[in-house]
């Protein structure tokens, strides 16, 4: 009873102030252009996110637009994975941004992390979409190679997963990926270097010993070759750089 009673409380003050929520067929159809990895569709349905007239979730203006965020981010997580991303690398992304909305303490600063992940969620799609272009050997390839980017990844194993022949898979990779299998595992390790240095505090040796670089002169060596910079002298510049610190929550 005391539920009915609320819900009545909140239909009254909704409809007295305005307050609306997005309509649904608007709201799918912005999920299904994030799943599809249409970037254009998704910027035509992006609503930036506005404290007046929305749901109200907390009496603490930052926090309201926090927890909407965070339930976006969930709503859009789950619809990637259905549409066919990673499931790890979905939630991956989805920690990262959860944790950047957690430290925001302006209202600006959340709506443009909005902006910022509805698009980092699209070009993911995309990327899935192109993948999927390849033979099922080499995406099986893919996916064992993202599954153990902190394990050392022989050759043999990947045409284990592959269920074909070593000299097949080497020359099926190079073909349709356009690097070799060593080319491409050592840029995913440093793209999972780049965020490690950019969202976590973990050494720069401690890095390189996780992503099964030989000796840390290496790392920096491969890291330097593919961002031209040193991983020091990256987390310098991209340390938690796009998170907002003016203004205070009120």
């Amino acid at each position: 009873m005391e539920i009915q009673n609320e819900l009545a409380k909140v239909e009254f003050k909704n409809r007295e102030y305005l307050i609306k929520h997005i309509s649904y067929d608007r709201e799918m159809a912005f999920y299904q252009s994030i799943g599809n990895g249409d970037m254009e569709e998704m910027k035509r349905l992006f609503m930036p996110f506005n404290v007046d007239g929305f749901g109200k979730l907390s009496e603490n203006r930052l926090r309201n637009l926090k927890y909407h965020l965070i339930i976006t981010v969930a709503m859009i997580t789950r619809y990637v994975i259905e549409a066919g991303l990673e499931m790890e690398a979905a939630y991956n992304l989805s920690d990262i941004y959860i944790q950047k909305i957690d430290v925001c303490n302006n209202e600006e600063g959340i709506r443009k992390i909005h902006e910022e992940l509805c698009e980092a969620y699209v070009k993911r799609m995309q990327a899935c979409k192109k993948r999927k272009l390849y033979s099922k050997p080499v995406s099986a390839c893919i996916d064992f190679i993202y599954d153990n980017l902190h394990e050392k990844i022989l050759l043999d194993d990947l045409a284990r997963a592959a269920g074909v022949s070593t000299s097949y898979i080497s020359k099926l990779f190079h073909s349709e990926v356009g690097i070799t299998i060593a080319q491409y595992i050592q840029k995913k390790r440093v793209d999972a270097a780049k965020n490690l240095l950019s969202f976590t505090e973990y050494s720069v040796s401690d890095i390189s010993n996780y992503l099964q670089f030989s000796t840390e002169s290496y790392f920096i060596s491969v890291f330097r070759k593919f961002c031209g910079l040193t991983p020091k002298k990256y987390r310098e510049v991209h340390y938690r750089s796009n998170l907002p610190h003016n203004g205070e929550e009120s």
